[in-house]
């Protein structure tokens, strides 16, 4: 990823671009499709959504067609959301806010579904080790899912789909104080994809637990207790390269 996707004004002009082609904007990490089962098992009847981060994806449009109404879809980019909102005009209990995902401007409890893809990648691409995150990443991962959690419903679910394995990004999301479990699949043919679920409500393993620890600890101690991943069942460092 490129250095200037934590920009505004990279994304402004992007969208700006995207405005003129035919097929409109680029799907990260594939289509709905691609990853629609998976997201299925989590909806729930009369399920309200929240999209963070939503550009010009035809994700939003895919949730409202599944039944998530009403459907938040927001970005901080006005350019995105002027055009996501023309095109959408006509489409009822869909809503399109300039808003950024760390400050969510939304009332506690209103969501049942949450759901990013891309966005928490594109916040933290300046990254150059993933197992020493910035503690500038880390603030800022957590202001995004203090807020994820706190206008989720009792049992609301996130959704988070990556590129990072959870030996990177699980850590982030297994702090306590979001109040939900962790759990992670994956879908992708060429190249996996990670589509991480967190339910609201309910405790993390003892080994979330321990990852999320290990976010706070030095690089020593990180080394010196890695063991603690090595648990994993998935095959994952097969599918990444660091």
């Amino acid at each position: 990823m490129s250095g200037r996707y934590k920009e505004r004004q990279y994304w402004d002009s992007r969208y700006r671009q995207e405005e003129r082609l035919p097929a409109g904007g680029h799907e990260w990490f594939g289509a709905y499709c691609d990853f629609a089962p998976l997201l299925r098992r989590e909806l729930l009847p009369g399920s309200r959504g929240l999209v963070l981060g939503c550009g010009t994806s035809s994700l939003s449009a895919a949730l409202h067609n599944e039944g998530v109404r009403p459907l938040v879809s927001i970005d901080y980019s006005p350019v995105c959301i002027k055009e996501m909102a023309q095109r959408h005009a006509n489409v009822p209990d869909m809503s399109w806010m300039v808003m950024d995902a760390r400050h969510l401007q939304l009332p506690d409890g209103t969501f049942d579904l949450v759901i990013e893809k891309g966005t928490l990648d594109a916040m933290m691409v300046d990254e150059k080790d993933p197992w020493r995150p910035s503690q500038d990443a880390i603030t800022l991962v957590d202001e995004v899912l203090s807020e994820v959690s706190r206008v989720l419903a009792p049992s609301g679910r996130f959704v988070s789909i990556t590129f990072s394995p959870p030996h990177f990004r699980a850590r982030h999301y297994a702090q306590p104080q979001y109040g939900w479990s962790v759990s992670c699949d994956t879908y992708g043919r060429d190249f996996h994809y990670f589509f991480y679920t967190m339910h609201k409500g309910r405790q993390l393993t003892s080994l979330d637990f321990e990852r999320g620890q290990s976010l706070h600890k030095s690089h020593v101690d990180l080394e010196q207790t890695a063991t603690l991943l090595e648990h994993d069942d998935e095959d994952f460092l097969n599918n990444i390269q660091v």
